[in-house]
This record gives C-alpha cells, structure tokens and sequence, in this order.
C-alpha cells in the first residue's frame, strides 16, 4: 500500500518543515508515503468561501486516480487514539487497497463534490490546528501507527 498526503498551500515555517521532513523520513523505513502539495489558489480575497472551497476541491480531485481511497482530515470525523488509528491503516493495508490518499483542505474546509467522492473522514482533534502544524501531527501519527504496528518503543502508554 502507499499513503499519500495532499495539502493546500505550502509550509513557510522552517522549524515546522524540519519536522515534517524528518517524520517523512522515518516513515520511509515502513511504507511509500508522498506529501504532495497543492499550490494555495490566488486572489482568494475575490472569491467567496464556497468559490475557494470548489477551487481546491477541483485541485484535490484532479490529484486522485480511480483506485484511490479518499480520507479527509476534517473535524467531524472519526476521532481515533494511536492504537486505533494503527488498526485503521493496518485494516487498510489487509483489505489491499493500493493508495490511501489523505488530504488536510484549505481554510473552509473541503467542496461538496470532495465530500461525495470521500471513503472517510477522520479528525485529529477536537482543537483547531493551523494547516502547517496538522501536517507534522499528522505525519508523525502515520509513523506512531506504524511503529505500533511492529511493535517498536517508540509509543508508550
């Protein structure tokens, strides 16, 4: 299986890309995983919410293939701890689904038509997070799975 990440607007905070590289990395060791990111959409402030909410979602759609299984990182969805998170990914991994695709949207939130095409949705928490941060959160969820997964020290509890 591979992950993939899909994110709006680039990370400007080099602390924060520091992180998120390193978490990258350490993902490597247990599976193919991309974070691909999406370029922010310009002159936002001509566009009403729901126009930039249907601009990125065009730009999330076009990323996805056919086989693709579509998870958003949204705060009305399922919330897991770290071992049911790497139940999750290791469900998925068992019932042979080729990429696990999840996207963290721009700052409304995800179109209508992103909603429809989505397989699940599941939220990191309850708090708001700014979009640069939920990518280290979630990056190093990914790895603590995994790392669960194989039954490694890295979690503890």
């Amino acid at each position: 299986m591979n992950i993939k990440l899909l994110a709006i607007g680039k990370t400007d905070n080099k602390a924060l890309q520091s992180l998120i590289d390193d978490y990258t990395k350490r993902l490597s060791f247990y599976i193919k995983f991309d974070l691909e990111v999406i370029q922010d959409i310009k002159n936002v402030k001509n566009l009403s919410e729901n126009q930039q909410k249907e601009k990125e979602g065009e730009l999330i759609l076009s990323k996805l293939t056919s086989t693709d299984q579509l998870i958003l990182l949204d705060e009305n969805g399922t919330a897991f701890s770290s071992i049911d998170f790497s139940d999750f990914l290791q469900k998925k991994m068992n019932s042979g689904v080729k990429t696990l695709v999840f996207v963290i949207g721009g700052p409304y939130g995800f179109s209508e038509e992103v909603y429809q095409k989505a397989q699940g949705k599941i939220s990191l928490s309850l708090m708001t997070f700014s979009h640069q941060m939920v990518r280290l959160f979630f990056i190093e969820q990914l790895y603590r799975g995994f790392t669960i997964l194989r039954n490694e020290p890295y979690h503890h509890q």
